[in-house]
């Protein structure tokens, strides 16, 4: 039907005329109330966000000459971090001379990564950048 003998059905009940497919040939209209559908959509889509799960990102951060337990201690961190959900940013600075030993920088986080072997993956492998070597570790899927 024409577009002014919808309009004109529509204000004769009393409701709106929405187009829903603009895209198709010819453009599909219904007619509706429209506070209400909006209410109606506004209200799955709140719905929606509420059941989705949102994941942080949480940083760790490590040095060159960190001990056992100062390392073990940031493990469980990582681990919890990850139990929960959210994924981990390892993070070593290196000060002054430590520039020069980047290697063992490299080990240290690879000892970290397989301290959260079963928790979590490498989702971004060890990257230097300046005096920065940062990577990521997201959580495993659970099943």
């Amino acid at each position: 039907m024409s577009a002014a003998k919808a309009l004109e059905q529509a204000y004769d009940r009393g409701m709106d005329l929405v187009m829903m497919s603009a895209q198709a040939n010819p453009p599909v209209c219904k007619i509706m109330d429209y506070g209400k559908y909006r209410f109606e959509r506004d209200k799955r889509e709140k719905e929606a966000r509420k059941k989705q799960q949102t994941m942080e990102l949480k940083e760790i951060q490590l040095s060159l000459r960190i001990d056992t337990h100062d390392f073990e201690t940031k493990a469980r961190h990582a681990q919890r971090f990850l139990g929960e959900g959210n994924k981990v940013r390892v993070v070593m600075r290196f000060r002054g001379r430590e520039m020069s030993h980047t290697d063992l920088g490299r080990e240290v986080l690879d000892r970290f990564v397989q301290a959260c072997n079963g928790m979590g993956v490498v989702e971004k492998s060890p990257v230097l950048d300046g005096r920065i070597i940062s990577m990521v570790i997201s959580p495993v899927k659970a099943k």
